[in-house]
């Protein structure tokens, strides 16, 4: 027998290759390990396009129903369509077979309780790592095996995005949307027919092998062929989704691109206009015109760490109505605090129409700064390196929230350690270009000497 690698158990869901380390024999252990340690009466179970999703879903619905618990098998969806069904239909828990941006020979799952919950590294998956490590699965024979029910979502999930905005008020937008061959292109063709949107669609055909670029929009170089037909159709604004279609990106009528600090920053704005007051949740590496915008529009700010298995259960603690992350994930109190990346999205078309004014206009009226976007540094002791960094600027406003945050008047930066890489992750962000340079340059040398 196979020994499961533990490299798979990340900090937010499980990921790896397959079939070296994420393999049937391993999914049907994980199947069995989830039902031993959640003991839920039903799991529904969703999938993305990717080429071994179908094998792993067998072995693990197999070992999911050999535990006596029933799947509700939703087919391909998105993972917003994952914890829409959760939510929506009062099921048990849910899993998403999905590796969202990675490459093609990856894949992974997410997991979700009651009312899409999120399990993570220490809320849960953990408990199921445990199992599935130590091989403590329990082999007594069950007094019935589960039943597979199949569920279709489509019109409810189109009705439930739908729902954020009002449909009538969207305008005829000409959007580009590139779903890298990801789920996207089986969600959106569904939701658009109740717009008067005229749809570009790049890459809707569902291709696990990702032929055209990776369906990771967060890097430059898999955005420059939307960028390209942005101006080719001369359209009023671009979408790129990734793989699972949980995050979203922007790119405005000139084809630049938009940061996902400044869709939150959008999203916010245009959730307050109706919910004046609300608590608005953003990450730390988002701009400093995040909570600004916030705070104008009449909402409470509250800053986070970053990552999504830390935000939600913060969402609900604060009963935040959103929260949004630079990393283009976005949570909506109305979607069980979980992220979509097509709510957000329609959200920004209900504020471009009512704004009447193009998408670079609306960023240009509320950005006032520069950034260096994150840069990664392999560093062998990183917690002698955060300690150096800090000595060095023990003049200026410190905090240890997530990492270390050292503030000055006209810029600040971030400097975190990654979770799963001995690297440190900066963030810089200034208010002139000759300054983000002069310190990027210098906390570069620091980091590195």
């Amino acid at each position: 027998m196979n020994k499961t690698d533990p490299q798979i158990f990340k900090a937010y869901d499980i990921r790896g290759i397959y079939p070296d380390q994420l393999n049937e024999e391993v999914s049907y252990k994980i199947g069995k390990a989830f039902v031993q340690y959640l003991k839920p009466k039903n799991v529904a179970v969703g999938r993305d396009m990717r080429l071994s999703s179908d094998v792993l879903w067998k072995s693990l619905t197999k070992g999911i129903i050999e535990s006596g618990c029933d799947v509700i098998d939703l087919g391909l969806c998105s993972t917003d369509g994952l914890y829409f069904a959760v939510g929506k239909f009062g099921y048990d828990s849910g899993i998403m077979i999905t590796a969202s941006h990675n490459p093609p020979q990856y894949n992974g799952m997410k997991m979700c309780t009651k009312k899409a919950f999120p399990l993570s590294g220490d809320v849960g998956l953990d408990k199921i790592k445990e199992l599935v490590l130590k091989g403590e699965l329990k082999k007594k024979k069950i007094k019935r095996k589960g039943r597979l029910i199949k569920k279709d979502i489509t019109k409810g999930y189109t009705e439930h995005v739908l729902s954020f905005i009002n449909p009538k008020k969207i305008k005829p937008f000409k959007i580009v949307i590139d779903a890298g061959n990801g789920i996207a292109g089986k969600i959106i063709p569904d939701v658009f027919s109740h717009l008067r949107c005229k749809v570009v669609p790049m890459f809707f055909e569902l291709d696990g092998s990702f032929p055209h670029h990776l369906p990771s929009p967060i890097e430059p170089e898999n955005i420059k062929s939307l960028q390209k037909k942005v101006l080719e159709k001369k359209a009023d604004l671009g979408a790129a989704f990734d793989g699972d279609a949980d995050r979203m990106f922007l790119v405005d009528q000139k084809a630049k691109r938009i940061g996902g600090d400044m869709v939150t920053a959008l999203v916010a704005k245009n959730l307050l206009k109706k919910e004046k007051g609300a608590t608005i949740l953003y990450n730390l590496i988002c701009s400093k015109t995040v909570p600004q915008v916030i705070k104008k529009s009449g909402g409470i700010p509250k800053r986070t760490k970053v990552g999504h298995a830390l935000i939600k259960p913060l969402m609900k603690k604060y009963n935040a109505i959103f929260g949004g992350e630079h990393s283009g994930h976005f949570y909506f109190k109305r979607n069980w605090f979980a992220d979509s990346g097509l709510i957000a999205l329609l959200i920004c078309l209900e504020l471009l129409s009512e704004e009447e004014k193009p998408l670079s206009f609306l960023i240009d009226s509320i950005d006032r700064y520069y950034r260096s976007g994150e840069l990664n540094f392999k560093v062998d002791d990183i917690p002698r390196k955060l300690k150096e960094i800090e000595k060095h600027f023990s003049s200026a406003k410190v905090d240890h929230l997530d990492g270390l945050t050292v503030e000055y008047k006209d810029w600040w930066f971030n400097l975190r350690p990654s979770n799963t890489e001995p690297l440190v992750r900066l963030n810089i962000e200034a208010q002139s270009k000759k300054l983000l340079k002069e310190k990027k340059e210098k906390l570069s040398k620091l980091i590195r000497d």
